[in-house]
């Protein structure tokens, strides 16, 4: 396995971190316990979750299946680099989701005891929050991590413009601020490399993209078995048809798989700390490892760039 300092900090994560958002939904308990052990076998010790995942309101059910896992010991909690998030609606109560002060330090003690650990090596806020002011949510970071609760903490879904204010208020109160953001990123949506991205880069934060295969868009879709998750994707195939025949010919023209290109591609970018990937079985997971081994030529990269065009920083993305 490879790894990757997370953003300007000191620790170190798997080039590809491992999303748990199936784990119970679409994924038995069971079946995530081989995951997670043929996951710490290969060395990928980046793992992501949040406090709203597992299909039913205010239960956990994702960080609770992670926490039965841990609570075997063999020093699995120790091997891991764990993330979860805070934002979602956990509750009925006016105070039982987004950020405000009560409810980061409430639905931190929640995931603590879930996920059947004394800390939080990362804790994400999973959304932005208008109505908390920075003080307030850097005050409820800054205790959790006094108490040892919290070690690092990172954002998702953040405009550039969030990750700079929030990070010079940080700066201001003395405090470590965000090291990560996680956001949408892939082949096909590529505007964060307008503001998100740049933000990143001056603030020393760690990119790690959600999303990395589109949703499926990018996994071979055409040349794929008509599935029910290629009717799910009807409307998109037809809205990108061109670029998606130009993306599987390219790739075929690689003797790769479109899903090992789309994650590599990823990987080429500095920004990017570690992409998520979401397997359902192990034998996913066993295959998204060819994207750490391959290596685009410039002339590949040029004709993804031709195929799926990025967007230039602000302002020369929209001025001159």
């Amino acid at each position: 396995m490879k790894y990757k300092n997370l953003g300007r900090t000191g620790l170190k994560v798997s080039r590809l971190c491992l999303g748990t958002m199936n784990f119970g939904p679409q994924t038995s308990e069971a079946d995530a316990f081989v995951i997670m052990d043929r996951a710490l076998e290969l060395g990928l010790n980046f793992w992501d979750t949040a406090n709203g995942y597992g299909g039913k309101r205010g239960e956990g059910i994702t960080e609770q299946i992670i926490g039965r896992y841990f609570a075997q010991g063999g020093g699995r909690r120790e091997k891991v680099v764990l993330a979860t998030k805070v934002y979602s609606d956990m509750g009925d109560w006016p105070n039982q989701s987004r950020l405000s002060a009560l409810h980061i330090r409430q639905a931190c003690e929640a995931s603590l005891r879930r996920l059947q650990t004394e800390y939080l090596d990362l804790y994400q806020m999973h959304h932005i929050w208008r109505e908390a002011p920075w003080e307030e949510t850097w005050q409820a970071m800054e205790l959790l991590v006094q108490q040892g609760k919290v070690i690092y903490v990172g954002s998702s879904n953040f405009a550039g413009w969030h990750i700079a204010q929030a990070n010079e208020i940080a700066r201001r109160r003395n405090f470590l601020g965000l090291v990560s953001e996680q956001s949408l990123y892939h082949l096909n949506a590529r505007s964060v490399e307008r503001d998100l991205i740049p933000a990143c880069e001056a603030y020393g934060l760690g990119l790690i993209p959600w999303s990395p295969l589109g949703g499926g868009l990018l996994g071979g879709v055409l040349a794929g078995p008509a599935t029910g998750r290629r009717a799910k994707l009807a409307t998109q195939i037809d809205a990108h048809r061109p670029k998606l025949e130009a993306w599987e010919q390219l790739c075929r023209q690689l003797g790769e798989q479109p899903a090992d290109v789309a994650l590599a591609w990823l990987l080429h970018q500095p920004v990017v700390t570690a992409p998520i990937i979401g397997p359902r079985t192990q034998a996913q997971l066993d295959g998204a490892l060819r994207a750490l081994e391959l290596q685009l030529a410039p002339e590949t990269l040029q004709a993804l760039d031709a195929i799926f065009p990025g967007c230039k920083p602000s302002p020369e993305g929209y001025a001159w």
